[in-house]
């Protein structure tokens, strides 16, 4: 096994409720037989405190079971979900399916289908909110990062650039019960779908008498299945993410359990190249949105990168993962 960091540029500055990024830092993670090699790339999460150096550590510190031939369960009792545990399950998703010589979606027994990403416009002064919506009008979904400044106006600029495109919002942990109350209510008649983690992941509790008039989405506050029971009855919905479920096998546990227990799924990414959103692609078959957008926010992709087409993602080569 081997892991190096990739950084991969960002088109422009991303801004969100709680940092700015100006590229993507991610690791890479290839296990061979000698024979196949299986990569995968994470992120990590940094609302968690995770940095590519503890997620380097993190590999580094299961090196020998990886290497003596862990399997992919036994790889969820030796580390803790995140971005270096989904490097090195999504590796191996990757190295058993070459082995095997089938498709991920022979080994896991589903026909896929293109699917349809949201494009997202950071947090920015509403003339280039607007230009970058513009830019992205034939995109059928939107999602606006929101959390500061004045949320009606912000959608009113993408609205006035993308006229045709539903919008989804994502506060990133930035609102209130107030907020919510002061804002939901006219965001939905301007054409708001849902909101993703308006909350204080702290202080989801305060959902629970709310009368919610859209969806709300569980992201920050939901990373596996071990949240899922708490999260009834104060979200209709979770926003599956590798990097917090530490790879895809606890990925398609959280999708499976949550849809059992009546949430909608969505999918999303905390950026990076073609090869994380591959993984993100396949949970992206069960989900009413998908946010797999990382590569069009980047300046540059990996090879066999994916096939993006204003929002339609197509089904990826197996020479780029599984």
């Amino acid at each position: 096994m081997t892991v190096a960091q990739k950084d991969w540029p960002l088109n422009k500055p991303f801004k969100i409720s709680r940092e700015v990024s100006t590229h993507s830092e991610t690791i890479v993670c290839e296990i061979t037989d000698g024979e196949h090699t299986g990569r995968g790339e994470a992120a990590g999460v940094s609302y968690n405190g995770e940095t590519i150096e503890s997620i380097l550590q993190q590999v580094s510190d299961v090196a020998d079971e990886v290497q003596g031939g862990v399997t992919r369960e036994e790889l969820q009792l030796i580390m803790a979900p995140g971005g270096a545990r989904n490097a090195v399950d999504c590796a191996l998703w990757d190295l058993e399916a070459k082995q095997a010589g089938k498709s991920i979606w022979e080994l896991i027994g589903w026909n896929p289908n293109p699917v349809t990403t949201v494009y997202t416009v950071g947090i920015d002064e509403l003339e280039n909110m607007q230009k970058d919506a513009a830019t992205h009008a034939e995109y059928p979904f939107i999602k606006v990062k929101v959390g500061i400044g004045d949320p009606i106006a912000q959608i009113a600029a993408i609205n006035a650039g993308a006229p045709d495109s539903a919008i989804v919002i994502d506060a990133n942990q930035a609102w209130s019960v107030a907020d919510l109350e002061k804002y939901a209510g006219t965001l939905k008649i301007m054409g708001v779908e849902m909101i993703e983690q308006p909350m204080n992941r702290e202080e989801d509790e305060d959902l629970r008498n709310y009368d919610a008039p859209l969806p709300l989405c569980a992201d920050e506050s939901c990373a596996t299945s071990a949240d899922l029971e708490r999260l009834q009855g104060l979200y209709s919905m979770v926003n599956i993410k590798l990097d917090k479920t530490g790879g895809l096998t606890e990925a398609l546990r959280l999708a499976e359990q949550a849809l059992s227990m009546g949430f909608e799924l969505m999918v999303g990414n905390m950026l990076g190249s073609s090869l994380a959103m591959a993984p993100s692609f396949v949970i992206g078959q069960k989900c009413r949105y998908v946010d797999i957008d990382g590569p069009l926010l980047q300046s540059e992709d990996c090879d066999h990168a994916m096939c993006y087409d204003n929002g339609v993602v197509q089904v990826f080569n197996p020479e780029l993962w599984g």
